[in-house]
């Protein structure tokens, strides 16, 4: 008994079930945050989330707004992003309080990777003379996006009756977040308008969107998706897509999968084939 023990302790052998904890320690952590009233992305993201698990060797936590998606002041266990390799973001005009935002605020300073998608630009909503007031400048400060919605920045879309045709920028047809998705397609999502200001200088657009029957005359095209590196250094991706039925295109999800993979700095793995994602849209 000593024996086995002086040759676990030089090296020599393993501990019992020494290995497998490692393989499963070595599994980068992906964090989902989650809370958007609208776009029902407390049960998208999960979906994703198992993909991930299931045929992708990750781990994953999906974090939601308590007690139900319309509740704008608690992400319980948002501590989960002192351990995450990558942090996803899928939130639309939240109030968090201070204690968890700093939890949000020390992962944005990491230099981590991160992702967003559509209401992501304007992540929070806090009143004016709030102290907190200048998270809802969140989209810019994590993805290069526009600072919140409407403002200066004039950030809004063109009406909740278009939808969006979608083409891959023929100059970036090569990036590794590209690879296996259609050349063009057509999703729900009606067109977020980010020019002429945004994505910020300095990011790549990858997919640029047309709008279909937008609500004014003067409509014009505008980026989908793009990558960028923050001022900490993070490699993030944004996409303005994020409509449930969106998430039903298998060019969204290889999307998906291929930007998780690219902002962790790990190859881009092979398509294990389309994820059933059946999910409703919640509406306001």
């Amino acid at each position: 008994k000593n024996c086995v023990l002086c040759l676990v302790m030089s090296g020599c052998v393993s501990a019992p079930n020494e290995s497998s904890q490692t393989t499963e320690d070595d599994k980068p952590l992906v964090v989902f945050v989650t809370g958007d009233h609208e776009y029902s992305s407390e049960s998208t993201m999960p979906v994703l989330a198992a993909s991930l698990e299931q045929g992708y060797n990750m781990r994953t936590v999906v974090l939601k707004s308590h007690p139900d998606q319309n509740a704008e002041e608690n992400i319980p266990g948002l501590e989960a992003l002192k351990e995450a390799d990558l942090a996803v973001f899928f939130l639309r005009w939240r109030r968090l309080p201070a204690d968890q935002l700093k939890f949000i605020d020390d992962y944005l300073k990491s230099g981590k990777p991160v992702i967003g998608f559509r209401t992501s630009t304007h992540a929070f909503n806090y009143p004016e003379g709030h102290e907190l007031r200048s998270w809802n400048a969140f989209g810019e400060r994590a993805f290069g996006s526009p600072p919140g919605w409407g403002g200066a920045a004039k950030h809004t879309h063109y009406g909740h009756e278009s939808s969006t045709d979608v083409y891959v920028i023929e100059k970036e047809a090569g990036h590794p977040i590209l690879t296996g998705v259609d050349k063009d397609f057509h999703v729900k999502s009606w067109l977020y308008k980010v020019l002429p200001d945004y994505p910020v200088v300095g990011s790549t657009p990858l997919l640029m969107g047309k709008p279909v029957n937008p609500n004014t005359e003067d409509a014009i095209e505008n980026p989908v998706a793009w990558t960028w590196q923050s001022a900490s250094g993070a490699r993030t991706f944004m996409t303005t897509l994020g409509h449930p039925e969106d998430f039903q295109q298998e060019a969204v999800q290889r999307m998906c999968v291929n930007a998780i993979h690219w902002t962790l700095g790990k190859p881009i793995p092979e398509w294990n084939g389309k994820i059933d994602i059946n999910v409703p849209y919640r509406g306001m």
